[in-house]
């Protein structure tokens, strides 16, 4: 089967909207690649190995390329995208001079050459993500393993928001917790808090899609009995109170590894969500909206107690008072 290739020259900053573009225009599947111009540092503090060498995309920018069936019509598709990328200046986000590009490619070349550059990584002290088809003998008892085929519609974890949030899960989890994950697309997050040791995660989301490639990857970890996965747009399913979902609430921790302009429609649902003391874990943020989502986290009555940062995206860690 042949597909289209939309491709997609534009800033980091906006990667993850124009991705959620072509995600709701239909699109079987989305690659991102970012800068790796010589002047990023690589990170190599836990002894990651890099096959791959460093892209001659410009510093601060970004590559996104969307897969679309055979009888799509493509001009229609980037008129479609067009004026919604166009829009993203409104909400301060720069996408820069946009410019796309098209061919046909054939399924197998883009199902499957994507997995030669997606290795084991060591993400924390304790947490290693490892694609099923890689094999990796961990290098104490200690370490943990998130086994994860992340389908062609969701990363790898290695992206900084996410390797953010798992540093920091890992800081904060003592034990026994009960958790929400909002936005868990592959279920990463999720997956790597019941290593840690948390009692139960509810992950939630509002792509089918998703929620279908965390169930998968939930029980390749063989975690179905400490993670509920759900769909549901941000919070809206706790209403419900349906013991089926395998939280009570308030519960200990909630992260959400969303955009920016997501995060500040629920603050105080999940203000409301946490027990007192409780700690808000979430990224997903660009370095210009760090002050709007620190100001949104302290009106709604958390104390920000970290801020973690990797390249130039940062994560919250804020206690409810």
């Amino acid at each position: 089967m042949l597909w289209h290739e939309l491709t997609i020259h534009t800033t980091e900053e906006a990667v993850e909207m124009i991705s959620n573009f072509l995600h709701e225009a239909g699109a079987g599947g989305v690659s991102i690649e970012e800068s790796g111009t010589l002047n990023k540092k690589r990170d190599t503090t836990y002894g990651e190995l890099y096959d791959v060498p460093l892209n001659d995309i410009p510093e601060g920018f970004a590559v996104i390329k969307g897969y679309f069936s055979e009888g799509t019509d493509m001009d229609a598709l980037k008129a479609e995208v067009n004026p919604r990328i166009e829009e993203l200046s409104d909400f301060g986000i720069n996408a820069g001079e946009i410019r796309y590009e098209t061919r046909t490619v054939d399924e197998n070349d883009w199902a499957t050459a994507w997995k030669q550059y997606f290795k084991p990584v060591r993400i924390s002290d304790r947490l290693t993500i490892k694609p099923t088809w890689e094999d990796y003998t961990p290098e104490s008892a200690d370490e943990k393993i998130i086994e994860l085929d992340p389908g062609m519609a969701f990363g790898t974890g290695t992206h900084p928001t996410t390797t953010l949030c798992l540093r920091t899960l890992e800081n904060v989890i003592q034990g026994g917790e009960e958790i929400i994950d909002v936005g868990t697309g592959s279920g990463i997050l999720a997956i790597g808090a019941v290593h840690l040791g948390a009692k139960h995660v509810l992950a939630l989301d509002l792509d089918p899609v998703a929620v279908t490639s965390a169930m998968e990857n939930v029980e390749l970890n063989n975690m179905q009995q400490q993670i509920t996965v759900k769909e549901s747009d941000l919070l809206s399913v706790l209403g419900s109170q349906d013991p089926a979902l395998g939280v009570k609430l308030p519960v200990k921790i909630i992260v959400a590894n969303i955009l920016a302009e997501i995060i500040l429609l629920f603050v105080d649902d999940v203000y409301n969500a946490l027990e007192s003391g409780g700690i808000y874990i979430v990224s997903g943020i660009w370095k210009n909206k760090e002050q709007v989502v620190h100001d949104a986290l302290v009106a709604a009555g958390f104390e920000v107690r970290a801020i973690e940062r990797e390249e130039d995206w940062l994560a919250f860690e804020a206690r409810k008072r």
